[in-house]
């Protein structure tokens, strides 16, 4: 059978662990979540695993001990997460909007050859996404207080982000859409099958 191909024409290795990338309010928990319950895989966030070790939200590292601080944290969590997946772990992991624009993150996960997957959408969506999980969740997101910051940052990551294995459209699609459509792109088999 020959591999299967990305947007891009690049190979997509046969999966055992796949990890969603993109910005934020790109839905990498969500569909994350849904994904790995229709494979029945694990699911791990990153984000929710450094707020367990730190035992600390994400805006309180970033407030108290600065961006750099977290990224180092960050990168040690994903060290670690890799260290623990294998074949016989089968995972989805999901990464914080930052993680994978750095290059000792995307060092990591090439070296463990899991096949990164970009969730897209255009960035007025990411916004309003965005705008209404704060709203509703009563989260704190630093950025969310800078709209023309927001989307420079948008700008600015993409070009990393295009670096991934895949890229899925996420626009006006659901969550279901989205799962059924990285199981045929990935050539993965839903648990139910």
């Amino acid at each position: 059978m020959p591999p299967r191909r990305s947007a891009k024409g690049r190979s997509v290795p046969r999966a055992s662990a796949v990890i969603l990338i993109g910005f934020m309010g790109a839905g990498k928990t969500c569909v994350g979540r849904a994904l790995s319950s229709e494979l029945g895989w694990a699911f791990e966030d990153l984000d929710q695993r450094i707020e367990r070790q730190e035992r600390r939200k994400i805006a309180d590292i970033f407030r108290e001990s600065g961006e750099a601080e977290f990224r180092r944290l960050e990168h040690e969590a994903l060290s670690s997460l890799l260290r623990d997946s294998g074949p016989r772990r089968k995972k989805v992991i999901a990464l914080g909007g930052g993680a994978f624009v750095q290059e000792t993150n995307e060092a990591l996960i090439s070296a463990a050859k899991i096949p990164t997957v970009f969730l897209d959408a255009c960035v007025e969506e990411l916004w309003t996404r965005c705008e209404r999980q704060s709203r509703e969740a009563g989260i704190e997101r630093p950025l969310m207080s800078y709209r023309e910051r927001f989307l420079g940052l948008y700008e600015q990551r993409r070009p990393r982000y295009l670096k991934a294995s895949l890229r899925q459209e996420t626009s006006g699609k659901t969550v279901e859409q989205i799962v059924a459509e990285l199981i045929r792109s990935l050539g993965l088999r839903a648990a139910r099958s």
